[in-house]
Order: C-alpha cells, then structure tokens, then sequence
C-alpha cells in the first residue's frame, strides 16, 4: 500500500510535472535550434550542367554557394563535348542547402587507349572478334604470300606497322596482314 500512496502524493506529482515540462521544453528547443542550424526551408534548385565544360560549371555553381566536386570520368560519349560533364548528382531541378557539393561526371577529352591483343598467328575468325571486343575497328584485310591461309601475319594502323601490347585508341581501324594460302 505504501507504493501506491507514494505514487499520488504530492511530491510524487510535483516531480513528474517537472519532468514532463523539462522534456517538452528540451524538445521545443532542440526542434527550433535544428531549425535554424539546418537553415530549414532555405533551398537552392540545382542547374541542369550537362554538355557545359568543367570550369564554366563550377563558376555557376559557385554563384549558388554550392560546390562543384569531380566524381569520376566515363567512357568518351562522341554526343558531348570533350571534358564537358555528362552527369550529375544530385540531378537537375533538385533542391538542395547551400555549400552543398554537386558531383559531376565528366567526358574523357578522347577514347582511352586500349593495349593491341597478342593475335599474331591466329585465324581472321579468332583476330577480328577479338579486336571488335576490345573497342577496335577491323579495316582492310591484306593477303600476303603465305602458306598459312586466312591466318594473321601482321597488324597495321595507318599503313605502319603495329605490335601486341601497343596502346591504340579505342575506336582505331586495325587493318590485317593474313595469309593467302599460295607457296
């Protein structure tokens, strides 16, 4: 009985009133202090960047109070200009605080370059999926004395010779010095 007479006494009740305001003052407080640090209800609408050169997007975004940060570059897309940015995050049209980074994701100024499998001594029916699937070109095909038929001698790119291991730029036409299966 001592517990329940404790329970609806009065300092019992007085010590719950004061806890039950100092929490719901603690959390007034906290919601208007959050609420002003987090410059609640301030917003920026995000640019639409794309096909605009790096520098040139930074500077907009730097008018804004927003930050413009290099995520990363892509493979070169020949639809937007070199070194221009193809995406960003968050997209445009977005809203968001201001100092807030914008990752953009930039156009390469040019294809990588891409190493030349070793295909020497391989049939045309080995060589040319090989180099489609690295990103090459398959150009001329040029048969030379040899008793070898339709079997790969040489590289060539622009009329000289190229050897395995050499980097060329993705997209370059490989042409194929193969055997003619005469001698």
């Amino acid at each position: 009985m001592g517990f329940f007479r404790f329970l609806f006494s009065k300092t019992f009740l007085i010590q719950l009133v004061i806890a039950i305001v100092s929490v719901v003052l603690i959390g007034f407080l906290a919601l208007k202090w959050l609420g002003f640090t987090t410059n609640h209800n301030e917003r920026i609408q995000v640019p639409n960047l794309e096909k605009l050169s790096f520098e040139k997007s930074a500077l907009i975004l730097s008018e804004l109070n927003l930050e413009a940060k290099i995520q990363d570059s892509t493979n070169f897309n020949p639809a937007y200009p070199p070194l221009s940015v193809i995406e960003q995050n968050p997209k445009a049209g977005g809203f968001v605080k201001q100092n807030r980074k914008i990752y953009l994701v930039l156009n390469p100024s040019g294809y990588r370059k891409v190493a030349i499998p070793d295909i020497i001594q391989k049939t045309t029916r080995q060589a040319e999926p090989t180099l489609r699937a690295l990103g090459f070109k398959v150009g001329k095909t040029i048969y030379r004395p040899n008793i070898a038929k339709n079997v790969v001698l040489e590289l060539q790119h622009k009329g000289e010779v190229v050897e395995p291991n050499s980097l060329l730029m993705k997209t370059s036409s490989i042409d194929l010095v193969v055997g003619d299966g005469s001698r």
